[in-house]
């Protein structure tokens, strides 16, 4: 085991960022582990896959390498998942990323057990303090110690920055309906004359601004004809209308999903027949159209909408 000290704490680190992230993601240990399993990692475990052998590369060389390599196979890997069906979202850049770093640490113990004088990282002050001896060195280990050292600290400062400062590239709002007991299931879809019903109509703001949301609730009857290519509305009752404003809400595209705003909304339906109720979302303003067009829109995609099918029966 102490041959491979080195890369076995990098499968179990590895492994243990993935569990982090599934159990606990609010974990600060998260931050610390993630810097190196992007950043060091990868490049560390391919490089003592290539050059097992101690004289192939002094420590302070994989380091380095260890360090510009990994800046290398992060994108690579991630350019790779951009065309497979999986695309690059946080579940396959991390479950990639940890296949790579445990398949080539197991390579590289693999390697390491075969050959002789194998190199073992050890803390060895006096030969460190050599390596690190500026005068001794070529002009051109000097300027390519300079041009790495800065690549790394550059990369490290835009990785913290990034993370500190997302940019939300992307402008939407989430608009939905759940079942009286808070779940995307159990809609009243079968009711009697006058029963009571109860949905959640949830809204939340991504548009990086506030926006002041109006809601229009209509009971509709309408159909479809194929022959003509065209829905026929033949009612479209105003149910309900309201407004809420929202400040912007950040995504959250690795933790655990939060409501911002939602509603319990009661109603009935006074008489029999198969009936929709239609949900429909503007923004900023009401637009000046009668009900049916409205519908005919939201229809066509012009605005955000949801509808219930419900089946009004006799007592």
């Amino acid at each position: 085991m102490k041959k491979y000290w080195d890369l076995i704490l990098i499968i179990f680190l590895s492994l243990l960022l993935l569990m982090i992230i599934y159990v606990s993601p609010e974990n600060p240990l998260r931050e610390v582990i993630g810097l190196g399993f992007i950043l060091f990692f990868p490049g560390y475990a391919f490089i003592n896959f290539l050059f097992p052998k101690k004289k192939e590369l002094d420590t302070l060389e994989r380091l380095a390498l260890s360090f510009g390599l990994s800046m290398a196979l992060t994108p690579l890997i991630g350019l790779i998942l951009n065309f497979t069906p999986y695309g690059i979202n946080l579940t396959s850049i991390l479950i990639s990323l940890c296949a790579f770093n445990i398949l080539f640490s197991i390579f590289a113990i693999y390697r390491r057990e075969r050959v002789k004088n194998p190199y073992i990282p050890k803390i060895d002050i006096e030969k460190l303090k050599k390596e690190l001896e500026w005068d001794k060195r070529s002009k051109l280990d000097k300027i390519l110690t300079v041009i790495l050292t800065i690549a790394i600290i550059l990369s490290f400062a835009t990785l913290i920055y990034v993370i500190s400062h997302p940019n939300q590239t992307e402008h939407f709002t989430e608009f939905y309906i759940l079942g009286k007991n808070g779940k995307a299931y159990d809609y009243p879809t079968e009711l009697f004359v006058g029963e009571n019903a109860t949905v959640i109509i949830g809204i939340v703001n991504h548009e990086g601004r506030d926006v002041n949301y109006y809601v229009e609730i209509y009971l509709v009857n309408l159909t479809y004809n194929e022959t003509l290519n065209k829905t026929i509305i033949y009612k479209a009752d105003l149910m309900d209308r309201f407004n809420v404003t929202l400040p912007p809400k950040p995504i959250n595209v690795d933790g655990n999903w939060t409501p911002q705003w939602e509603m319990p909304y009661n109603f009935t339906i006074n008489k029999p027949g198969k009936w929709q109720i239609w949900f429909i979302l503007y923004k900023d303003k009401i637009p000046e159209e009668n009900a049916t067009q409205k519908i005919l829109d939201a229809i066509d995609g012009k605005y955000l909408s949801l509808k219930l099918n419900i089946d009004v029966k006799k007592i």
